[in-house]
């Protein structure tokens, strides 16, 4: 009887964690799901911008003027950020309406370069990345992560060149060392979704 007793009381303890489990783990799972269709459409918007130049090489232009409209200012601005602005705008994505690289990293921020080494995520496709210049004090450029191997990541950002510039002439196509990534954003998940999937990670590395 008494054996009986015990593995009943078993079975509902497995049965009471599966209640808990099972929720967190089917949240987990439309993340992942949200996350790869949410960052197959940014993508695939900023794709179409690559060989977009600008027209006299003074923040200007058909296109960058669109990119610069979508936070409200006219041309003439660096445009880096706004180039991310319009992007997300047009896929319905989050993320600040801002030609301000530091904006971009208020929120949403799943790696600062203070917090140490760069972490191992599930995939960083579709993440916004910011680069530190030591002159300007603060992030001054971003880009958009389209693929990584093991020491880099494969980008579309504007504002660049061939060379790499913050104050180049077009949206390129670019490869950045991870380790001159100074700060990461993930705006292809958002509220509870992005709080499932990085809280406690989060949680660690902020403490």
């Amino acid at each position: 009887m008494e054996t009986i007793i015990r593995k009943r009381a078993f079975q509902v303890l497995v049965l009471l964690a599966c209640c808990l489990v099972a929720p967190v783990w089917a949240n987990c799972q439309r993340a992942v799901k949200v996350r790869e269709g949410a960052s197959n459409i940014l993508i695939s918007e900023a794709e179409k911008h690559v060989g977009v130049t600008e027209a006299t090489g003074n923040n200007d232009g058909m296109w960058v003027e669109r990119y610069l409209k979508s936070t409200g200012l006219g041309k003439g601005y660096p445009w880096c950020a706004a180039f991310q602005s319009y992007i997300h705008k047009e896929t319905n994505m989050g993320g600040p309406r801002s030609a301000r690289v530091v904006d971009w990293f208020k929120y949403n921020v799943v790696y600062l370069q203070k917090w140490g080494e760069l972490p191992r995520f599930q995939s960083t496709s579709g993440m916004v990345g910011a680069l530190y210049y030591r002159k300007l004090g603060r992030l001054g450029h971003i880009f958009l992560i389209v693929g990584e191997d093991k020491n880099n990541f494969y980008t579309i950002e504007g504002n660049t060149n061939f060379g790499g510039s913050r104050e180049g002439d077009g949206v390129y196509r670019k490869i950045r060392s991870k380790k001159s990534v100074a700060a990461l954003a993930d705006y292809c998940l958002d509220g509870k979704l992005f709080i499932d999937t990085y809280n406690n990670y989060l949680i660690t590395v902020i403490q």
